[in-house]
């Protein structure tokens, strides 16, 4: 099936009703489908035929809904890229997915010059504001289509439809292949392990970028004509967020944990009504308890707790509203649950072999919601695929039920004199501290040990806490090895696009403020 059908069915059961509102505006599925086939019509008319990528450079908007569902009914790639890319960066992407056309927000109208610059064969720009010289205007191109018939292009199960480029925190973005049948899974998937029950009645706010994991979130919305409300802030306004919630009767959203844990420390969730709430969905990255009890004190029993990467669109792991607990003996703590419907995981050492309950190796999985590859490279696609399974290069071990307990990425892990230590360990006992907000914790070289641990910690606003504070605090319940060495303080820390702290970015900050020195003990 031509995922693009999601749409076209929601807008033949439930023409009138509403699918999509921001701000002052709204649009039926009627209309909202009426929109899709004329950009259809007008992409094709500019060119652009199944397998071409279409590059999107846009923050959330109506035409973020309407783009990929125009660019699966085309049968063409939808390529969307994260909005706080360099223009640099972002024709690097384009050039090594071949894009045929590039779609844009003024905003970003120099990103657009650079794609253009580094990719010679760019057929068509198309401007979702105001075009320049040689570019189409995207109401001008809907306008011209108003009555073009509907089209779906002929697709396999295999064929690609959308390029979802990994977060690069170790290395370049890569582009991971998503397929129609893939998707088609992964939908059902969502609907039957993540939101039981969703349907036409229900309300989904969008609280993070569409080009990534809220995009798989809105198809599953589209899949049952469920409505879905877009914020008009350009970033986080979490009073906006909770004024939605109670204006509109939302009842799930998706987000990712350090974007709830914001959510749920802010006054507004006090001043208004959020009891229509039956699934809060985070995934992204491992909720620390401190900041998963406060969320369940707040909202009550509607977490939902998923784990996946982009190559497998979130699709490996489950811990459903009803395994969640206030008691820590009423729920696998530290787990991110157990295998989703119709997939696999297994924990696996170097060498390929499967490990037995509770021994650490490297989370793999493996089934329908498994990517077709990385495009146009073979050593990545060798590395990640390699005996059939996907190695997502998350540490962790498995317990006898089937829970998953992820130990961190491996890229995370250091090794002290000889120990391997587990930044996630240190975070949770020091989340636990009462002056502590964030924290980050990372090993560093260091000419002793090898490595050596540091954690750069946010206080809490008001707080006062220092390093003889923490490593008390640290005494009794750590081992002394697993302990940072040094301690900083910061007002923040570095987000990507999608809310996860890139540990790589705090390691180099710390040697670009000159606080750490190469070469020097830590």
């Amino acid at each position: 099936m031509n995922l693009g059908r999601l749409l076209t069915q929601a807008a033949s059961l439930y023409p009138e009703r509403t699918a999509l509102v921001w701000g002052d505006q709204s649009w039926t599925w009627a209309a909202l489908n009426a929109r899709v086939d004329a950009l259809v019509a007008g992409l094709r008319s500019l060119g652009v035929a199944p397998g071409d990528r279409v590059l999107v450079q846009a923050r959330n908007s109506n035409q973020m809904v309407e783009i990929p569902f125009a660019c699966f009914k085309a049968g063409a790639v939808w390529v969307p890229v994260n909005h706080r890319l360099t223009p640099q960066e972002v024709a690097s992407l384009a050039e090594s997915a071949g894009v045929k056309a590039v779609i844009y927000q003024a905003t970003f109208a120099d990103h657009v010059d650079a794609v253009a610059a580094a990719v010679p064969a760019l057929d068509c720009v198309i401007a979702i504001d105001a075009p320049r010289r040689g570019e189409t205007g995207y109401e001008e191109l809907i306008d011209a289509q108003a009555w073009a018939a509907p089209f779906h292009a002929e697709v396999d199960r295999d064929d690609p439809l959308w390029f979802f480029f990994t977060s690069g925190t170790s290395g370049r973005p890569k582009a991971a292949v998503l397929t129609h049948g893939q998707m088609a899974f992964v939908v059902t998937n969502h609907v039957a392990d993540l939101m039981r029950g969703l349907s036409h009645r229900d309300v989904s706010l969008v609280v993070a970028p569409l080009s990534h994991g809220s995009g798989v979130h809105l198809l599953a919305q589209v899949s049952r004509g469920a409505v879905s409300i877009l914020p008009t802030a350009d970033r986080l306004d979490i009073d906006e967020v909770w004024r939605l919630v109670e204006d509109y009767g939302v009842t799930n959203m998706f987000t990712v944990p350090t974007i709830l844990k914001r959510l749920v420390e802010h006054p507004a969730v006090d001043a208004h009504d959020h009891s229509s709430l039956r699934h809060v969905i985070y995934a992204g990255a491992p909720m620390y308890r401190i900041d998963q009890l406060r969320a369940l004190r707040k909202l009550g029993f509607v977490l939902v707790q998923y784990y996946g990467l982009g190559e497998v669109t979130g699709c490996i792991t489950v811990l459903p509203a009803h395994m969640h607990s206030l008691e820590d003996d009423g729920m696998p703590v530290g787990s991110c649950g157990f295998a989703r419907t119709g997939m696999e995981v297994a924990i696996k050492d170097p060498d390929g072999k499967l490990l037995g309950p509770d021994e650490q190796g490297e989370i793999c999985a493996r089934g329908p919601a498994v990517f077709a590859g990385y495009y146009d490279d073979a050593q990545a696609n060798a590395k990640a695929l390699k005996d059939g399974w996907f190695h997502t290069g998350d540490l962790g071990r498995m317990d006898a039920q089937g829970f998953v307990y992820i130990t961190g990425r491996a890229s995370d892990m250091y090794i002290s004199g000889g120990s391997n230590v587990y930044p996630r360990e240190a975070e949770e006992v020091l989340l636990a501290h009462p002056a502590v907000s964030e924290v980050a914790v990372l090993g560093v070289p260091d000419p002793t040990w090898g490595e050596a641990g540091v954690a750069v910690v946010v206080p809490v606003p008001g707080a006062l806490v220092d390093a003889g504070m923490l490593v008390a605090h640290l005494d009794g319940r750590l081992s002394r090895y697993k302990w940072p060495r040094r301690f900083f303080f910061w007002e923040s820390l570095p987000k990507s696009g999608y809310g996860k702290v890139p540990k790589h970015l705090v390691r180099d900050m710390l040697f670009e403020e000159g606080v750490l020195k190469k070469g020097e003990p830590v």
